[in-house]
């Protein structure tokens, strides 16, 4: 995987703006730019200037002035890559930022991977590997709780963790495999109740991180929330209401939406991904049935259930019918009774006797009014937003997947000490969850796995 050319691409989002910037990395990058650059103080070399330095000038091309540009100096080891790197702050045109690529293409760079200067980064050890991933989960950053728990992970909190996890296990294997070699004298450098409390330490640890998953994953994809009810009670305009635009079909007809419609909307900070769904109802419509039974797979999988009635609805009738969409999801899930179309009512209904809703929320969707208390119910239902700032939230299923192996592991070690297992099959254990662990950080990792991570990231980064 280690490279030793010039890269270069554009590392601004596609399109037109004020500003664009065109990144280079690699040993030779300030040269390359000196070929193309001319500074504002005639005779001045990017390569004569000191590190971490902005320079004003041209780019150049036969003689012809390209763009006028901010060229930003970095050298080795004090750069993102760990390289020598260079960026170019050009005027927004597409054809001006295709234009100084191209002659930077010419002056000797190539077009750069996707993700390979963080790659690059990873390689030189300026990052390790899950700090890497982190990066570009924070790209992807689409709420307040995203960008915390992939910021604490780009800044080492999650790898510094399972760092010193491994270097704890390895002191202790170390000792294991040193009786190895004194195997006829019968010796014991490695104390085992010691030992059985780290483990035992370890696994706890494990455990937490691995319980966190469901919530960083919800953090990172949004919290699933299922608009149900009777045809015609208003789901389809509350969701056009929640997203500001007309995304679902709005009509009197009973069973217009027979399939599932889903958009996410950021409310205060959190990521929140709502899904419409067909009305409940018995019907012989071959086609209405498998949106009805699509409904219940989406309320089944849901975190929350904004449960919509008419607010003109018999209580009875209201009850009845919690009861029997309760009887579809976890007991975890949180229902939210919505009572729409309270415009048409005189005065507000009486919600006392309703059982079953863990909160209920009084709206017009037509109107849109009282969305403001739906949103806040929202945010009531499912409070993600308490963790801490250097909580460790996992989010990563590669990371997921790693830690279950490496605590599988530990279990058979545990096994061992209280059977009293040979040194042998014991460091054989151990050794196996240090593999898992280092899988994680990238202290132990292949071509393969490398470049089906850095595939998923942007060119430019």
């Amino acid at each position: 995987m280690l490279k030793n050319d010039t890269i270069c691409a554009i590392a601004t989002a596609h399109g037109i703006g004020a500003i664009a910037v065109i990144r280079l990395s690699g040993p030779d990058s300030i040269d390359v730019c000196d070929k193309v650059f001319q500074s504002a103080q005639k005779g001045k070399k990017l390569c004569d200037q000191k590190a971490n330095t902005i320079h004003f000038g041209t780019i150049n091309s036969d003689g012809q002035i390209i763009d006028e540009v901010l060229v930003s100096v970095f050298k080795a080891p004090h750069s993102y890559t760990g390289e020598n790197g260079v960026e170019i702050s050009c005027h927004g045109s597409m054809y001006i930022q295709q234009k100084i690529l191209h002659i930077l293409l010419l002056a000797g760079a190539r077009m750069a991977e996707p993700g390979e200067f963080t790659l690059r980064a990873f390689i030189n050890g300026k990052i390790d590997l899950s700090q890497a991933e982190a990066v570009a989960d924070l790209i992807a950053s689409s709420s307040e709780a995203s960008r915390r728990v992939s910021l604490h992970q780009m800044r080492g909190g999650f790898s510094n963790e399972i760092k010193k996890l491994r270097k704890e296990l390895l002191h202790f294997i170390s000792l294991i495999e040193l009786e190895l070699d004194f195997s006829e004298e019968d010796v014991e450098f490695a104390d085992r109740e010691k030992l059985k409390a780290l483990i035992q330490g370890i696994i706890s640890y494990i455990d937490h991180l691995v319980s966190s998953f469901s919530l960083g994953n919800v953090i990172k994809t949004g919290i699933p929330v299922a608009i149900a009810g009777e045809p015609n009670v208003g789901k389809s305009s509350l969701l056009n209401r929640l997203l500001n635009e007309e995304k679902a079909i709005v009509s009197d007809i009973p069973g217009t939406t027979r399939d599932s419609i889903e958009d996410v909307i950021t409310i205060n900070g959190q990521l929140f991904r709502f899904i419409d769904t067909a009305g409940l109802r018995h019907t012989t419509d071959t086609i209405e049935s498998i949106g009805i039974e699509r409904a219940y797979q989406k309320i089944r999988g849901a975190s929350i259930v904004l449960f919509l009635e008419d607010a003109a609805a018999d209580v009875q009738l209201i009850n009845q019918r919690i009861d029997h969409v309760r009887q579809e999801f976890e007991e975890h899930t949180k229902l939210i009774l919505v009572l729409n179309k309270i415009d048409q009512l005189k005065e507000h209904p009486d919600t006392t006797s309703i059982v079953g809703a863990d909160q209920i929320v009084g709206i017009s969707a037509k109107f849109g009014l009282h969305i403001d208390r739906l949103q806040a119910a929202l945010q009531n239902a499912v409070n993600i937003g308490s963790f801490a700032p250097n909580d460790t939230i996992l989010t990563n299923s590669r990371h997921y997947d790693a830690l279950n192996r490496a605590n599988q592991a530990l279990l058979r070690a545990m096994d061992g000490l209280d059977t009293g297992i040979s040194g042998d099959f014991l460091s054989q254990d151990i050794r196996e969850s240090l593999l898992y662990l280092g899988e994680i950080t990238g202290e132990i990792t292949t071509d393969e796995v490398l470049g089906n991570i850095f595939k998923h990231f942007c060119i430019g980064k």
